[in-house]
């Protein structure tokens, strides 16, 4: 069985930086994900360099890191007040924070600057303006009716 356009394939990935460190892995965890084509939650890009793998079949991919998370959006880049932050964090350019959603759970977001008492938080992926190596292996293929 090949993946298609309304397949679903359960994969495990690594994720490195083009000098090879680790960025990211299903394996740290040993629980792989259901990557859903035709969802919208893969890019076009990525779905076409999945598409016709098979069970078992391995695929390195030197792509762009928009390619896997989406383009970073200006929209998802605000200017937070320093007030707003616990006086005890110290806040410095590439920290990450994590903030509390209105419905539950958090979101990443980095510090990009710190001027005054301005903060400008970067809530894009923090690997999707750059280039990585994404190692994909297809667990399994189902179908989707």
């Amino acid at each position: 069985m090949k993946i298609e356009a309304n397949s679903k394939a359960l994969v495990h990935f690594n994720i490195l930086l083009k000098d090879g460190s680790a960025a990211d892995s299903t394996r740290v965890d040993g629980k792989p994900v259901w990557f859903i084509f035709g969802d919208g939650s893969l890019t076009d890009k990525l779905e076409a360099k999945l598409l016709g793998a098979e069970k078992g079949d391995t695929r390195e991919l030197d792509i762009h890191g928009s390619e896997f998370f989406g383009p970073a959006s200006p929209d998802n880049v605000h200017f937070m007040d320093i007030n707003q932050f616990p006086v005890d964090l110290k806040l410095e350019e590439g920290s990450i924070i994590a903030f509390e959603q209105m419905g539950g759970g958090a979101i990443p977001g980095m510090v990009r600057e710190v001027k005054g008492h301005s903060v400008k938080v970067d809530f894009n992926h923090p690997l999707a303006d750059q280039d990585i190596i994404v190692e994909i292996e297809v667990v399994d293929i189902r179908h989707q009716e």
